[in-house]
């Protein structure tokens, strides 16, 4: 579909969701909705099947490298946007003549180039680094006079090449036509390309064209082989290959020289960027990412039968303890993951491995909103409610807990967004839009059909398992114990972390190199150790990973040093016919960076949080979920520390995830709180709170249960670069659930009463200006 037709398709969409929101007229509402959903339904599917929108996979799924490359500094002079803009020209053709489809090359920051490659496998990765990292070399050599004839002459054996003279090929545009023109050239170049201070395009009667200017000793050497040689052609050579070869109309001894010729603006203006010497300085490869095909495949398998699995069982839980309901909930989450994959084909989002995993974590969190919708529905319909009502009250009821648990979760999902790198951003994107179908899904869909359902009398009644006790727990009763449990594992967490050191950091933040190899016949991994010994490279890990199909190994060492471990592997140990699979090298400077911007993006989801809490509740609910947040966290890092896991920066999105999920629960639990205070429930703060969090036993129990099995498939049979990230999320959940019910209730009533605040007071208060400005 066309960029128009998609804004005006957009539009439709954008107005018919207002007009549902105003209308009020029952039937209207349900003809607009079902409207909208068959549009957007519609839209979706139509975006997927295209084969110029299908989704793009990521590397890390397709095969691949992805290089990112630093500039130096010669002397004091500083890398300027114009050289970086150079340097990406150089690149970009060295990485053309590798012949793949769609590389991506772009600038990074003031002095990097990140350089994505689709795939390379094996050998042509380490071709691929060394060619990203030769320093540019720029040559002016002379094209024999009888250069034409000469060659006729070669080709057809007449003639030979003499010891002075090579063979180029040049590619010249000829009476419109772009053709390949073989020049004989000197083998020594006539003058280097150093001698060069300035080039740039221009523009006059003559068309485009370039000017450059050479230094004192260029000016030199340049006059006097232009006088020598008018009417010869100049060669001139980037990288041993010819980029233009001009004729010298006249003798030039004023140190600056135009090229005239059939230029276009932007043949001119990359003429010229050669021309200024670009990548004349050395470069530093920092960061380097490699995936064979093979293990992109094997990864999309194993998160394809994981969320499969995780898929399966959540609709048969769904529809097995809500049953009618439960259909309804299983239309709403099949509209939900078209909705998902359309909208990525819609604006060219690319699929990674970590957004395979968000996809995953999104189909064990989409049921949420309808528990929570349906656990209202039951307690609305146990009050004596008709069907109708009931449905009416449970969703207006539930409306605010599934906004704020959505928006806080966005909020974490928006600064790893921002803050992430390529594959760790696609686990955001994935998470974002997941978030906003399961919304709309949810809010609307099954709204919807609900509707229908009672209007037409398919509906007459409503059952449902009841599976969790309708005992009243003495939560609160315990809170004393359980801070003191929380705050031993706090301390613990924190000590184990500290004397494991830098042990708890991957590649990703102390720098380092980690190749996996394959072998095609068993190999022990003390074999593997005993070879590479030798070398001397200190702390090296050797680790066995398994996926579905096949066994891996994989080598963790100092940086710079993994080529070398590779070419000794293959050299001592034939017999294992290893296979590269991976690579990933992390430079300490960015390893550096990377600690401190996941540190950055940690604080920034605290804060924002925070602040989204203090406005929507009290700033006591929002200390509450702040304690409860940091409590989570360090407590998964602790574990994780413990069970000898490295931190990695899929684990950072891990983390953040965990921040989602557990502010999620705790919202829940905070606005029954708020409910009760403001319908003016009886008994003491200590009652209510106990009492909202039994109402939300239900909730809590079945949402954790479901996403927990999501998560648990991605951990069995999600593959060895998914299962430290599982781990996290899976422990994430245990801990999260623990603390909305034991930690952050309790600091909510603590910091009340530290504050001499009438929390009961501050709620009502709140609550009466939102429904005067509702009212207004």
């Amino acid at each position: 579909m066309s960029p128009v037709w998609t804004f005006l398709v957009g539009l439709i969409i954008l107005g018919g969701f207002c007009w549902y929101f105003i209308t009020e007229i029952p039937l209207r509402k349900r003809l607009i909705g079902s409207a909208l959903t068959i549009l957007l339904v519609a839209f979706c599917i139509d975006s997927c099947v295209p084969p110029d929108q299908k989704i793009q996979f990521g590397l890390d799924l397709r095969g691949g490298s992805s290089f990112l490359i630093r500039l130096v500094k010669d002397g004091e002079a500083e890398i300027t946007p114009s050289m970086q803009d150079q340097a990406v020209e150089v690149i970009r053709k060295r990485v053309d003549k590798f012949g793949v489809g769609e590389p991506v090359i772009t600038p990074q920051g003031s002095d990097r180039i990140l350089v994505q490659i689709p795939g390379l496998d094996g050998d042509r990765i380490i071709q691929a680094r060394e060619q990203l990292q030769k320093v540019a070399k720029l040559e002016f050599k002379l094209v024999h006079p009888q250069s034409d004839s000469l060659v006729r002459q070669i080709e057809s054996g007449e003639a030979f090449i003499e010891p002075e003279w090579e063979l180029k090929t040049y590619k010249d545009e000829i009476r419109g036509k772009e053709v390949e023109v073989k020049l004989l050239v000197r083998k020594k170049a006539d003058l280097s390309g150093d001698t060069v201070s300035r080039a740039g395009a221009f523009f006059d009667t003559r068309g485009y064209g370039v000017m450059l200017g050479f230094n004192s000793e260029g000016a030199k050497k340049f006059a006097d082989l232009t006088t020598a040689h008018v009417r010869d052609r100049f060669a001139i050579v980037l990288d041993g290959e010819v980029q233009s070869a001009p004729e010298i109309q006249e003798p030039i001894t004023g140190g600056q020289a135009t090229i005239t010729g059939r230029f276009t603006e932007e043949e001119a203006r990359s003429l010229s960027s050669v021309l200024e010497n670009p990548l004349a300085t050395p470069v530093v490869l920092e960061e380097e990412r490699s995936v064979s095909s093979t293990l992109g495949s094997d990864s999309i398998k194993s998160g394809v039968f994981a969320g499969l699995i995780g898929l399966a069982f959540t609709l048969v839980f769904v529809l097995v303890y809500y049953q009618f309901a439960g259909i309804i909930a299983i239309i709403g989450l099949i509209v939900n993951i078209v909705m998902l994959f359309g909208i990525m084909a819609m604006f060219n989002f690319v699929l990674t491995l970590p957004g395979i995993a968000g996809i995953i974590l999104t189909i064990g969190m989409a049921i949420d909103a309808n528990v929570l919708i349906y656990e209202r529905l039951r307690e609305e319909m146990a009050a004596g409610k008709s069907i109708k009502a009931a449905i009416q009250s449970g969703y207006d009821k539930a409306f605010s807990a599934i906004f704020d648990a959505n928006v806080t979760t966005l909020i974490t999902s928006a600064i790893l967004f921002w803050k992430a790198s390529g594959s760790v951003r696609g686990f955001a994107v994935t998470l974002t839009v997941g978030i906003i179908a399961s919304m709309f899904s949810a809010l609307l869909v099954t709204r919807n059909l609900f509707a229908w359902s009672v209007e037409t009398g398919l509906l007459k009644r409503i059952t449902m398992l009841n599976l969790i006790p309708k005992r009243i727990f003495d939560f609160l009763g315990k809170r004393r114990l359980a801070i003191t449990f929380s705050t031993l594992l706090i301390v613990g967490s924190v000590a184990l972390f500290w004397v494991r050191g830098e042990k708890n950091f991957g590649i990703d933040f102390k720098g380092g190199d980690l190749v996996v190899l394959h072998p095609a016949n068993p190999v022990n991994e003390s074999a593997v150790r005993d070879v590479i010994a030798p070398l001397g490279f200190g702390d090296v890990v050797i680790q066995r990973q398994s996926t579905l199909e096949k066994v891996s190994i994989s080598i963790r060492a100092p940086f710079e040093t993994g080529d070398r471990i590779v070419k000794t592997l293959m050299e001592k140990m034939p017999e294992a016919a290893f296979e590269l699979e991976g690579v990933e090298k992390v430079g300490p400077t960015v390893g550096r960076e990377l600690a401190t911007g996941s540190l950055v993006a940690l604080a920034l989801g605290l804060v924002g949080i925070l602040v989204y809490v203090t406005i929507r509740f009290e700033f006591a609910f929002a200390v509450g979920a702040l304690v409860a947040l940091i409590h989570d966290i360090v407590i998964t890092i602790g574990l994780l520390s413990l069970l000898g896991r490295e931190l990695s920066l899929i684990m950072v999105g891990a983390i953040l995830t965990i921040a989602g999920y557990s502010i999620n629960d705790t919202i829940v639990v905070f606005d029954r709180i708020r409910e009760g205070i403001a319908m003016g429930q009886k008994g003491s703060l200590i009652d209510i709170m106990n009492r909202s969090i039994n109402e939300t036993l239900g909730r809590t129990i079945l949402t954790g249960g479901t996403t927990l099995v999501s998560v648990l498939a991605l951990y069995i049979w999600g593959g060895p670069v998914l299962n430290d990230f599982a781990l996290a999320i899976l422990a994430g959940i245990v801990i999260g659930t623990y603390s909305s019910i034991y930690v952050a209730s309790p600091v909510v009533l603590w910091w009340s009463k530290a504050s001499r605040k009438n929390l009961r007071h501050e709620v009502r208060k709140t609550e009466e200006a939102k429904a005067a400005v509702v009212k207004a």
